[in-house]
């Protein structure tokens, strides 16, 4: 029983770091790109 639970919560938490990974390279890329399109007016 404690080693399902384990392998789970193991499972959910690399599955939340990978997903928290490209979220923020997605919301990095967009505000560099904002910030280009500002200076260039």
């Amino acid at each position: 029983m404690f080693k399902t639970i384990a392998i789970i919560i193991i499972s959910v938490s690399i599955f939340g770091i990978i997903v928290f990974a490209i979220v923020r390279n997605l919301i990095k890329k967009r505000i560099n790109f904002y910030l280009n399109e500002k200076k260039k007016k």
